[in-house]
């Protein structure tokens, strides 16, 4: 079951990347979480009417939770490429 949320998330999160790549050139850090909370929230709706995750609440936090630390690890890549 995990890996099914990892693989709903990651597809999610390829087609916000492409969406926003296509139609705005550079989004600032800031909004990054807010994406990533939209990203949750889309995955959790798949996950829980897919029947992957009987229980919508934990659905919800589950893929908000492994949506931000995915974030929080992306940026931390960044950081140490750019002290580099």
């Amino acid at each position: 079951m995990e890996i099914t949320y990892v693989i709903i998330i990651a597809i999610i999160a390829y087609i916000f990347g492409a969406i926003t790549k296509m139609f705005i050139d550079e989004i600032p850090n800031k909004y990054i979480p807010i994406q990533n909370v939209a990203i949750g929230i889309i995955s959790a709706v798949i996950c829980y009417f897919t029947g992957i995750e009987p229980n919508f609440l934990q659905a919800i936090v589950l893929c908000i939770v492994a949506c931000m630390g995915a974030g929080g690890v992306a940026d931390l890549i960044n950081i140490k490429n750019k002290e580099e």
